[in-house]
């Protein structure tokens, strides 16, 4: 299936959102499909304990249709070059503003993506070790464009070991590594782009 328009093809995708503190748009999928996110959700003091995409605006309107429809087509043949074409060579792009992988067949899959869109840099957080471990184990390695984070699952916990790109979360601790400055600029990304670039190690966010 071709996809003519940058429209039709995010119609098919389900739709991109539009993050009021990302300098890109983002996709997303239902906190509550999140394989290791659920389990970290039950723990208390964990990142995911008080997850931010299971209130407000993420529970109603059309943020959980868009949810539905988007998880409904990724394992679709059409979804890899309807990603392609409703990217349209953007600059950056963000992975899950909420939700997170569903498998390593889904990764295979947002990996050809970022092949095919070689002029994208990609921002890809998940606290899906496993499915991770097993792709790299497979493959070797991402394609440079794509930027796989490993999320710490504790506040104030130490980086995922095993893995070159981390990040984590302070609240009573000092950050490690490079501390994100949204918090100190509106929460917004501003002109920063430490997320998407693979020499910062490890990015602490503050915890809200």
């Amino acid at each position: 299936m071709e996809f003519i328009t940058v429209k039709d093809a995010t119609d098919f995708v389900g739709g991109l959102s539009n993050v009021s503190k990302m300098p890109c748009k983002s996709y997303g999928l239902s906190a509550y499909k999140c394989k290791t996110g659920s389990k970290l959700r039950k723990i208390p003091g964990s990142a995911c304990d008080t997850c931010y995409a299971l209130k407000n605006q993420y529970l109603w309107g059309p943020v959980p249709i868009a949810h539905y429809r988007r998880i409904q087509t990724i394992y679709k043949p059409e979804w890899v070059p309807a990603m392609v074409r409703a990217i349209n060579n953007a600059p950056h792009f963000r992975w899950h503003d909420s939700g997170d992988i569903q498998s390593v067949r889904h990764l295979t899959k947002i990996v050809r993506v970022a092949e095919l869109t070689p002029d994208t840099k990609h921002w890809l957080p998940t606290h899906e070790y496993k499915m991770v471990s097993t792709y790299l184990k497979k493959h070797g390695s991402f394609p440079e464009n794509l930027i796989v984070r490993m999320s710490a699952a504790m506040v104030d916990g130490q980086p995922p070991k095993r893995f070159a790109l981390t990040s984590t979360i302070h609240k009573n601790q000092a950050p490690i590594g490079y501390e994100c400055p949204a918090h100190k600029q509106d929460n917004e990304c501003k002109d920063c782009r430490a997320c998407w670039n693979p020499e910062v190690k490890n990015i602490s966010y503050e915890w809200h």
